[in-house]
């Protein structure tokens, strides 16, 4: 009992923290330049060489604080830095943000989750490290799908860190690399380029949503029915 207690203080100290981070960074403006796309490339320009730090960092926030937006960030980085460097700062920031709340998660309330349901949890939902990774990471690719929710709930679950880790830099590659491609692409002028990076990010994200319907639609044919 004594160890609920902690932990639950532990949690309630968290969310406070976070809930914190956001009202300073509502209260400062640093929210309101993050939202403001160009504003945000002038200030990580001005930082000089703790821009990438400051995009990272940002990045991290994003992830564990789900009202801030991550895509104006990536944008961002990418207007600055180019499609290369700029992906590869929020690729990090992404990954650091999404262990750091899978972390936190494991830490304070995994425990208590198997605490309280026990055996009447699906097997498969906790126990399955194949199931789980490809969850996550098919998640990764639908925008749609809150990342931070993914994130703290796949703490919950046995999904062992390297292969959370694995799923997420797989899964966010993509989005990582055409949103900073999209603000390079901005920054240069070239919108015909901006507008092909966008439908190629639009396709990469119904992947997942075409291969889940194919699935269901083989699934459902008489010839596999009566093959079982």
């Amino acid at each position: 009992m004594k160890g609920s207690g902690i932990r639950i203080l532990a949690v309630i100290a968290v969310v406070l923290a976070l809930a914190g981070a956001y009202w300073l960074l509502h209260e400062t403006g640093v929210l309101a330049t993050v939202l403001d796309g160009a504003a945000l490339r002038q200030r990580i320009d001005a930082l000089g060489a703790a821009g990438p730090l400051a995009v990272i960092g940002l990045m991290v926030l994003a992830i564990m604080v789900s009202p801030i937006p991550s895509a104006p960030i990536a944008v961002a980085a990418g207007a600055a830095y180019g499609h290369g460097w700029g992906m590869l700062y929020v690729l990090l920031g992404a990954e650091l943000g999404a262990l750091a709340a899978f972390g936190l998660a494991r830490l304070l309330g995994r425990e208590t989750v198997q605490r309280w349901f026990g055996d009447r949890l699906p097997a498969g939902w906790l126990g399955s490290q194949n199931v789980l990774m490809t969850v996550v990471f098919a998640s990764r690719l639908v925008p749609f799908i809150s990342f931070d929710v993914v994130s703290y709930a796949a703490g919950l679950t046995a999904l062992s860190w390297w292969r959370f880790a694995i799923a997420t830099l797989a899964g966010i590659a993509p989005a990582s690399f055409l949103l900073a491609h999209v603000g390079s692409e901005m920054a240069n002028g070239e919108f015909d380029r901006m507008m092909y990076s966008v439908l190629a990010l639009g396709l990469i994200t119904l992947v997942p949503v075409a291969a889940h319907f194919l699935r269901q639609r083989l699934g459902n044919r008489p010839d596999s029915r009566r093959s079982k």
